[in-house]
């Protein structure tokens, strides 16, 4: 996994930032690579954050200056106590944030004053309590950290890593090797990050950053995401998520990492709406939908994981394993039972065994002698495994070995895995160890561990399967992801801005307002016009012909069919006329008395698929487009996909082929292909009315969307309004 970055060094030989790097990449060096550390409100009381910062930075050798900074005391911890900046010895360089919140303001201003570069806020009592003398805080600190342009993390954090400067200013008092690590790690938790950095070390994976972020009221996780693209030793990027508040930002942080060939393995709070209030209460961090994060995160290279025993193995499986060429795997197992395991667990996952090629299975079958097993995956001894047509096999992608390390010396294993080992260090494909269940690491286990870097050892076979699967997708995505940008036609663009004008504060806009905008953005919609008389329905019904529907025209129904809003398959006048009288004669009887603007009537389609179009505004990260499965059925069969906006037609078509619907659409079980292009044309039209709404549009419902093999259109539409009305609405359904 080749890193793109610049590898410019300092004078020591370190790697540091190119000249042209960002601003934001170069502060975060200096944050993790500083001249010096300062601690302010150093405090000899037991036990408390600033002494155990104190002990760690003693302990593991930190190599720059310290200076404890207390303006009450003249000695501390056995050394000098500084009473403030300019009684230090040497200019701040990183200062260490340790005061009551109401001094922290100062503090920064007063840091930065006197030439400091960075700072971490560890005090906690800012956002993430909800009095008024907190909020206040916290708006002076942010004010704060903009006007000094000091790289801050926190507040409420507890400290970082980097294990290349012996730099640990954190409270954390378990062992840590100091090993610059190929895993760079960063999140709002302190406990969460701290808890991986302690699961990667006992599993032998060596983590060269850790940065704890807090409330992230200066630098945020995508700008350490940056930071990490950038660093030639970092090769897996790992965070923890609350909430992404610059969605911007995030993406392009994930576009750099991509570019890097680096994986960002991803946690991520938000996938109930639990887990999204605690998110809130944690940080005041705005989590949105997980199935919105992963439908953009995703195609910039993010693997989330569900859990933190995921996260470690799909860690382990990205560090020690390239990305293969394609999907072909083989495996061997010493267990027949183990061996359907294997089988049914990667055919869950969409995988299956490749057959072996016609060499490697003749070389296997004599080495294994008659009446050995000899398909894919082997039921074979271990000779199968160091044998080298198993590895060598050209039609096979990736090797998977059923198989723990052991937990005390054992002479034959050991020399097998040091074989394979090297095998694996020559072979173009990646080579998997599998544990089916967990096994605990001895300090044996960990020592041999290290030693066999060529090799991915992963326990667990549900997780395992999951981090391979990882693995195959990553290398299936573009290198470089493209920017996008929304294709639409000034006069497209004039008549949305005049549709919004005209709205005047409305929740939605009426169904046809709505088709109007979709049809001025190239999405097809049916033949229809108002009527305000049952003879002007009977009019405009001959003038498109028979079959047609009639629907209620209101603002303040958004669900047409929920009062009985809406009449199909209308075969003459006499129809047309019962069909208006009974439609108003309803919303009449409605609570609320909603405002009636007439009956539309539209050409009935005749449909082989309903197929829904939509998109909304995401809170968290912006602008999403769906398709899938329509009609009324659409929250029962829930056969959907979602990408971020706006989309190309390539792109369109890959949010097609994510669905059964998609299946369908292209013709199942000898049907004929259905009217594809349209459907294409309506998910790049309706990305880029989003994309030019801004935040300004909510959501947009275009269901169903009806097609045959000659055309697709919208039959209906909805599109709801981003402000205080539309809210108050959308509470209401």
């Amino acid at each position: 996994m080749e890193a793109h970055a610049s590898n410019a060094s300092d004078s020591t030989g370190k790697w540091s930032p190119s000249p042209d790097a960002s601003e934001i990449v170069k502060s975060i060096h200096a944050m993790l690579h500083p001249r010096n550390i300062v601690l302010v409100g150093a405090t000899d009381k037991p036990g408390n954050y600033a002494e155990r910062i104190w002990n760690n930075l003693i302990k593991y050798k930190f190599g720059g200056g310290l200076y404890p900074v207390n303006s009450k005391r003249e000695t501390i911890w056995g050394v000098p106590c500084f009473k403030d900046f300019a009684s230090l010895p040497d200019k701040p360089d990183h200062v260490l944030v340790l005061v009551p919140a109401r001094f922290a303001v100062q503090v920064i201003r007063d840091a930065a004053a006197a030439g400091a570069r960075s700072a971490t806020i560890v005090t906690s009592g800012f956002s993430e309590l909800q009095d008024d003398e907190s909020q206040r805080l916290a708006v002076e600190l942010k004010q704060a950290v903009l006007e000094t342009g000091l790289a801050v993390t926190g507040p409420n954090c507890l400290g970082n890593l980097s294990a290349g400067e012996n730099l640990f200013t954190n409270i954390d008092d378990r062992i840590v090797t100091m090993e610059a690590g190929p895993v760079a790690i960063a999140g709002q938790s302190g406990a969460i990050v701290m808890a991986i950095r302690q699961a990667l070390e006992d599993r032998g994976v060596g983590v060269g950053y850790m940065v704890t972020t807090g409330n992230e009221t200066g630098l945020e996780t995508p700008d350490l995401m940056s930071y990490f693209a950038a660093d030639p030793s970092i090769r897996v990027i790992v965070v923890y998520l609350e909430g992404v508040r610059n969605t911007k930002v995030f993406r392009e942080a994930c576009k750099a990492a991509r570019a890097a060939g680096k994986p960002v393995i991803a946690l991520k709070l938000g996938a109930s709406e639990g887990g999204r209030a605690a998110a809130m209460a944690h940080t005041g961090a705005l989590a949105g939908s997980i199935e919105t994060f992963d439908a953009i995160s995703t195609r910039e290279g993010v693997i989330r994981v569900r859990g933190l025993d995921e996260l470690i193995e799909t860690t382990e499986c990205f560090v020690h394993a390239d990305p293969p060429k394609s999907n072909r795997l083989a495996a061997v197992s010493l267990s027949g039972g183990k061996r359907g395991l294997l089988i049914d667990a990667f055919h869950s996952a969409g995988l299956n065994f490749a057959p072996l090629s016609p060499d490697a299975t003749e070389k296997l079958a004599k080495m294994l002698g008659p009446g050995s097993i000899v398909g894919n995956p082997l039921d074979a001894g271990f000779a199968a495994v160091v044998d080298p047509s198993m590895i060598d096999d050209p039609d096979t992608d990736i090797v998977i070995i059923d198989a723990e390390l052991p937990k005390a010396p054992h002479e034959l294993r050991e020399r097998n895995l040091r074989i394979v080992n090297e095998m694996a260090g020559a072979a173009s494909k990646p080579v998997v160890y599998i544990s089916t269940m967990s096994i605990g690491f001895t300090e044996f286990t960990k020592g041999l561990r290290k030693s066999l870097p060529n090799i991915a050892v992963m326990q667990g076979l549900d997780r395992a399967v999951g981090a391979i699967k990882s693995l195959i997708d990553y290398a299936g995505l573009r290198k470089v992801v493209p920017d996008i940008t929304s294709s639409s036609s000034a006069s497209a663009r004039a008549t949305l801005e005049k549709t919004l004008k005209s709205a005047n504060g409305a929740a939605a806009l009426d169904e046809v307002a709505s088709k109007k905008l979709l049809k001025a953005y190239g999405i097809p919609v049916s033949k229809e016009e108002i009527a305000q008389t049952p003879a002007e329905a009977v009019r405009i019904a001959k003038k498109i012909g028979f079959p047609v529907v009639a629907k209620v025209v209101s603002p303040d129904i958004l669900h047409k069919s929920d009062i009985g809003g809406v009449v199909l398959n209308i075969n003459n006048a006499a129809e047309v006329k019962k069909a208006f009288t009974d439609i108003t004669n309803r919303v009449k009887k409605l609570k609320g008395k909603p405002k009636l603007e007439g009956i539309l009537i539209a050409q009935q389609v005749k449909a082989d698929l309903e197929l829904v179009v939509g998109a909304a505004l995401d809170a968290e990260m912006g602008p999403v487009v769906l398709f899938g499965t329509g009609g009324v059925d659409i929250e029962l069969m829930k056969d959907v996909a979602l990408a971020g906006a706006p989309l190309d037609a390539a792109e369109a078509r890959q949010l097609i082929d994510r669905t059964k619907a998609g299946v369908k659409l292209r013709g199942y079980r000898g049907k004929p292909a259905l009217h594809e292009a349209s459907v294409v044309k309506a998910i790049v039209g309706l990305s880029n009315l989003m994309a030019d709404a801004g935040n300004r549009i909510a959501s947009i419902d275009v269901n169903p969307f009806l097609i045959n093999t000659k055309l697709g259109v919208a039959v209906d539409g909805l599109i709801v309004l981003n402000n205080a009305a539309a809210k108050s609405a959308a509470a209401k359904h």
